[in-house]
């Protein structure tokens, strides 16, 4: 009860707050009415959604519409009160000089002035757009990233691999299938010679996967499609009548992949062979840092691997890459990730800048990276989860090309 009361009245202060922008810059009452009436509509949807809705905890989309506008309406207000709460300081101070150090026997603040309520309408306007476009197009603004890799140690029958790596589809969340039909068609396109997806298939439910089984299932490859488990890929994060109902719906996720032609990996290797040579694939189940589920095993899902194999690696969460994998043993010449959802919110111009606030929880959060002579890749995530969009941190699929060799300077 705490919280939501810290929550309804922090959202009553910037609903105020807010106002004062509209109150000052137009005197039209129709438009101040409007500004309340998207105020109440928007804290009761969240309200219906979450308190009267289906699901129990489970964000289907309608929650997370609801949750998306919130977030939507806050930021805006947020980034008034930075202007406004600035200038009742400066009104504040003129006050006292004028209380002091003029006739004034009584101390009076100065209005607000109309150009800065212009101003902060216009900055928190972008932000605003942003967001709604994100929700409306930028969650399915699938973006393909490539990667050229190379290695002394890489087999010579594997120069020029091409891997496909996608990750975190959270099918429960889709709301549009013919933007989900066009990304399934990018991966096709693409050709790859084996497609290697990074868990989180869904958030909570095998259910959910049902309506999205057969476009998943097209995706095919030369060499074929491997699947991990990721943290949402267990039920851990909604309430199950039983243990053996949990159970269920997790074993029914293993036989859609299974039936999907996925080749799903639980603490388990594969080989791909070419011309008597071959490429280790390693498979772990979730292991995070923190309160995430660790059920990744490296150790037993490298048995029957050779230290001089050349090793690619699917584990979900990168932290699994930071605490274990590069310090084990054996050398993971490439690991794939996901997890991070590049945090569906961010700036990023490609080979010149990236932030998203996730970088602060993760080390490594989007994009390659190299450490201790290994590669890590983190996928920002085919799907969306929590607030239904995306912005600046599109979804991706990943193409990854492995060269023999080091890479030539370009003259």
């Amino acid at each position: 009860m705490l919280r939501w009361f810290i929550i309804i009245t922090f959202y009553i202060l910037i609903s105020i707050y807010g106002f004062q922008a509209f109150r000052t810059i137009t005197r039209h009452v129709w438009i101040h009415y409007a500004f309340i009436a998207v105020a109440v509509a928007v804290a009761g949807n969240l309200i219906i959604q979450f308190a009267f809705g289906s699901g129990g905890r489970v964000l289907i989309p309608s929650k997370s519409y609801a949750f998306g506008f919130i977030l939507t309406y806050m930021l805006f207000n947020s980034v008034l009160i930075f202007f406004l709460f600035g200038e009742d300081i400066f009104r504040f101070f003129v006050g006292i000089h004028s209380k002091y150090f003029s006739t004034r026997e009584s101390f009076h603040m100065p209005s607000r002035r109309k150009f800065i309520s212009t101003i902060a309408m216009g900055v928190a306007a972008i932000p605003l757009a942003s967001m709604l476009y994100g929700m409306y197009k930028g969650k399915y603004n699938y973006k393909v990233i490539r990667h050229t890799l190379h290695f002394d140690d890489l087999p010579e029958a594997f120069d020029g691999y091409k891997i496909t790596h996608i990750s975190d589809i959270h099918s429960g969340s889709f709301d549009n299938r013919s933007e989900v039909v066009n990304g399934i068609n990018i991966i096709k396109e693409l050709k790859s010679d084996v497609i290697m997806f990074t868990g989180d298939m869904v958030n909570n439910r095998s259910s959910e996967l049902l309506p999205w089984k057969d476009l998943f299932s097209e995706l095919k490859a030369d060499d074929g499609v491997f699947s991990i488990l990721g943290n949402h890929d267990y039920g851990d994060y909604m309430d199950w009548d039983s243990a053996a109902e949990k159970e269920q719906n997790f074993e029914e996720l293993i036989q859609l992949q299974k039936d999907m032609g996925y080749d799903l990996l639980l603490n388990e290797n594969r080989f791909i062979e070419r011309n008597g040579q071959r490429l280790a694939i390693v498979g772990v189940e979730n292991w995070g840092k923190g309160y995430f589920k660790r059920a990744g095993d490296l150790s037993k899902a490298a048995d029957g691997v050779k230290p001089d194999d050349f090793k690619i690696l699917l584990t979900h969460d990168p932290s699994h890459w930071d605490e274990v994998v590069i310090n084990d043993d054996y050398h993971y010449h490439l690991t794939l990730s996901g997890h991070t959802h590049g945090m569906q919110f961010g700036i990023e111009i490609p080979g010149w800048f990236k932030w998203s606030p996730i970088k602060y929880k993760y080390k490594h959060w989007a994009g390659v990276y190299k450490e201790m002579g290994q590669y890590i890749n983190v996928n920002r995530g085919f799907g969306y989860l929590g607030f239904p969009g995306r912005v600046g941190i599109w979804p991706e699929i990943t193409v990854i090309e492995l060269k023999k060799g080091p890479k030539k300077a370009i003259a």
